[in-house]
């Protein structure tokens, strides 16, 4: 199997082992007990992100603009987390806690005082991310939104064809779905791809964008094929998801978020965007999310 690289940190247990960037705070590798590796091979072909963290925005803004405190600033798609280096404040065979505070180039484009904590730990068979988000302002809230962008193998390495991997949500869905236009949410809705709380997983899905449930009702689904380990994906924090891959492509995003991309027509500030958290000053919010791998 491939090495992690010398700048990534490993985590393990007796099921899998865990290797994180620091630089973003990614998860680059999640591999089991023989080593085979469970997220995307990252084929430049399509896409080269393995897991990052979106904050302090999920999606795109309209005009990649941020509106706060009656001023405008540039904002990249997902927002800045990912293009950051974090600190490693905590290591442990099983854990890793890295850390990013704001700086003066973080301040130029989101005028806020925060702490972002990423938290790593595998027990058993289980990978758990856990992210704290804190407002360091004394005086004024922190609009933010969280999300989670990890890309799983398609197949995974167990031996199931592409073609007969599936996703089953914890719980019934609503008809409609979202659809996104040029990265932004379309106001009109789409129908469901589900057959009752399965997705068949098929490059024709994702022909036009990302699938986004906008008001998700489960807080669990499970990834894979019907013999052959499974990974279960929980995420009790988190009430919109989005699913998304590239036609071809062999990996597939399941995307717990609390935020979204902005509707075509919103021109409003960060505070009243859909999907935006508002913290109190002094105020931590905690969104989690896990990772176990089924046989």
């Amino acid at each position: 199997m491939d090495m992690p690289q010398p700048d990534l940190l490993t985590i393990a247990s007796r099921h899998l082992s865990a290797a994180i960037d620091p630089f973003g705070a990614e998860l680059i590798h999640l591999r089991d007990a023989d080593g085979r590796e469970l997220m995307t091979d990252a084929d430049p072909a399509f896409w080269t992100g393995h897991a990052p963290l979106l904050f302090p925005i999920v999606g795109r803004l309209n005009g990649d603009v941020l509106r706060i405190d009656g001023a405008d600033y540039p904002m990249k798609q997902h927002g800045f987390a990912r293009r950051n280096a974090f600190t490693l404040v905590e290591q442990r065979a099983s854990k890793a806690v890295f850390l990013l505070e704001d700086h003066a180039e973080t301040r130029a484009i989101y005028p806020r005082a925060f702490a972002l904590r990423a938290t790593y730990e595998i027990h058993d068979a289980t990978l758990s991310i856990t992210i704290h988000i804190e407002n360091r302002e004394t005086e004024r809230s922190l609009p933010a939104s969280f999300g989670f962008h990890p890309a799983f193998a398609w197949p995974l390495p167990y031996g199931q064809p592409r073609d007969a991997h599936r996703i089953i949500f914890e719980a019934e869905e609503a008809e409609s779905i979202r659809q996104l236009t040029d990265g932004l949410v379309d106001p009109a809705p789409r129908p469901s791809p589900l057959a009752g709380r399965t997705l068949a997983l098929d490059d024709a899905v994702f022909a036009a964008d990302a699938l986004v449930w906008d008001q998700i009702r489960s807080q669990s689904l499970r990834y894979g094929a019907p013999t052959g380990p499974n990974l279960r994906i929980d995420f009790p924090d988190t009430p919109m998801l989005g699913i998304w891959s590239k036609p071809g492509a062999a990996f597939v995003c399941i995307e717990p978020w609390h935020g979204i991309a902005d509707p075509v027509d919103f021109n409003g500030a960060m505070a009243v965007k859909p999907g935006i958290l508002i913290l109190a000053p002094g105020e931590t919010r905690t969104v989690t999310m896990a990772v176990t791998l089924e046989h």
